[in-house]
């Protein structure tokens, strides 16, 4: 049995599982519905980063949301598309970790979300570290634990 313990895996720091802001797609807190829908739409993402134009967290946008905000009871309105505004409809309370958090709080946030939030002491966003990414450093490690 392989004890994550025994290998270099929990070493491992936020930063070299970091996807930098810059990569990361992302809607700013007065788009449209519309607006953000077509980031999701177009990246394939189900889920967006919402910042302010300073680069400040405020919360995620995502293609359920848009929807529920849209659907009626009858039809879905359309028109709601790009009367409504992000801030609106975001979700506030989402996984975020902060640059100096802890590898195991990153790994317990990943168990229950696809990716994480990292933002820095002040609120602004650096960037997001994904399940995908933890997996593959797992993989890599586990495979070095059995060549040895």
């Amino acid at each position: 049995m392989i004890s994550l313990h025994s290998s270099e895996f929990s070493k491992n720091t936020l930063d070299q599982l970091l996807i930098p802001a810059e990569r990361v797609a992302h809607v700013q807190i007065g788009n449209s519905l519309e607006h953000a829908l077509l980031v999701l739409t177009k990246t394939g993402y189900t889920a967006v980063p919402v910042l302010d134009a300073a680069y400040k967290l405020h919360g995620l946008i995502s293609t359920p949301l848009i929807l529920d905000h849209i659907t009626g009871i009858e039809r879905i309105q359309f028109e709601h598309l790009d009367q409504s505004k992000v801030e609106h409809v975001m979700k506030k309370e989402i996984p975020r970790i902060h640059t100096n958090g802890h590898f195991q709080k990153a790994l317990s946030l990943l168990v229950d979300h696809p990716f994480i939030c990292v933002e820095d002491q002040d609120g602004f966003f650096i960037g997001i570290i994904t399940r995908r990414a933890l997996l593959k450093q797992l993989q890599k490690n586990i495979r070095l634990i059995n060549e040895t």
